[in-house]
């Protein structure tokens, strides 16, 4: 990254002269032209002063504006396969996300597990077969084409109860898988 030259940018967006920047600052116009041309670094703080100076801070300036990846091949999908059940990650890498989409295939009689009390929300869409969702101690029934919703502040699973395979869409907020 180039420092300097990002300085200049926002200095110029904002409209100001290398001088009115260094009046802000409490700096030198030629303070300013070294730090543009890359001739010297500023310190952690002069930097902050900067920035706040030209509307910004040290978060936002180093943010790297990396171009956000919105379509997923099934070659990137990421499963596990265990006790009659299959998940399938539909979004790699989704727990830095604040929601995770999961696939989840239950054979008949499998079941996800006890997933503890955590904080979040659950959200569930029934694509094949019918399942139970235990939330709280109590079982409710989710047959293909309905969908559940409930907050995860108690013990909860996902039975398949049915006599043949289960596929349901399974989103967790936040991640939690």
């Amino acid at each position: 990254m180039e420092l300097g030259a990002k300085l200049r940018d926002m200095r110029q967006r904002k409209g100001l002269t290398q001088e009115e920047l260094a009046d802000r600052c409490e700096l030198t116009k030629g303070y300013i032209s070294q730090l543009e041309n890359e001739l010297t670094s500023p310190s952690i703080a002069t930097l902050i002063d900067l920035l706040n100076a030209l509307g910004s801070n040290l978060s936002d300036f180093f943010r790297e504006d990396a171009e956000q990846k919105i379509v997923f091949s099934a070659e990137e999908y990421i499963e596990k396969q265990s006790d009659g059940m299959l998940f399938r990650w539909l979004i790699p890498n989704a727990q830095k996300n604040m929601m995770e989409p999961v696939l989840v295939e239950l054979e008949a009689g499998a079941s996800t597990g006890a997933d503890f009390p955590h904080e979040g929300e659950e959200f569930g869409y029934v694509l094949e077969g019918r399942v139970a969702v235990v939330s709280g101690g109590k079982q409710h029934a989710v047959k293909k084409g309905e969908s559940f919703y409930f907050t995860a502040d108690t013990e909860h699973s996902i039975l398949n109860k049915g006599k043949s395979k289960a596929k349901f869409l399974w989103i967790s907020t936040p991640p939690n898988f």
